[in-house]
């Protein structure tokens, strides 16, 4: 496994699947040009570079350098990490036929030529021991103890947080959870979390 400190961005789902089999951290979807009117997105993806950075991998197709040249706008230059994957002729085998400009994108392209392309990016990689599986240190059950989740007030209580923390309003408790292991330890968002609300777990429950 290739753990990598900055947040991946793709273009599709399939991308995504794709890097997770040797990826550990944090990997975000554009949704192809989906990307252009999501300013909750965009709010993301702008907050994750300047806490650690981005790194850009899309296709090596015309469709693939618009939406990295547009992300190339969204964010400073010394936060933007590029991995560019070379022209190779095919398609993936769940398509019936090929993309428009016939070239495989990322999630047809193999594992080494992958991380060969990680690697040249300047990112900061570090490569993992493929047998140890890692489990996040916050999980959702952590933001049901600080009553993020499952309670009255815990839409109010996100929005506190997410507001705290420069976050986008509408994201999800799924977004929220890796964002947060992202950006933070476990001990760092108990603190935060305490501050905030004044009271543990005993109030909580109370």
């Amino acid at each position: 496994m290739i753990k990598i400190r900055e947040a991946v961005i793709v273009e599709g789902k399939y991308d995504k699947i794709r890097l997770s089999n040797f990826i550990d951290g944090l990997i975000i979807t554009t949704e192809g040009f989906g990307i252009f009117k999501n300013k909750e997105k965009q709010a993301l993806i702008r907050h994750l570079a300047e806490k650690r950075g981005i790194l850009i991998l899309t296709d090596s197709d015309g469709a693939g350098f618009v939406i990295r040249n547009f992300l190339k706008g969204t964010v400073p230059r010394d936060k933007l990490y590029h991995a560019y994957i070379p022209d190779i002729a095919g398609k993936e085998r769940r398509k019936a036929v090929p993309s428009k400009e016939g070239k495989i994108g990322v999630e047809g392209i193999s594992d080494e030529i992958l991380m060969k392309a990680i690697a040249a990016s300047g990112a900061h990689c570090s490569i993992t021991d493929e047998t140890i599986k890692k489990e996040k240190d916050i999980t959702k059950a952590d933001l049901y103890i600080y009553g993020l989740t499952g309670g009255v007030d815990s839409g109010k209580r996100r929005n506190e947080l997410k507001e705290y923390l420069k976050l986008p309003e509408n994201m999800t408790c799924n977004s929220l959870v890796d964002v947060l292991n992202c950006i933070m330890t476990k001990e760092e968002f108990e603190q935060i979390c305490k501050k905030l609300y004044n009271n543990g777990q005993e109030e909580i429950n109370a």
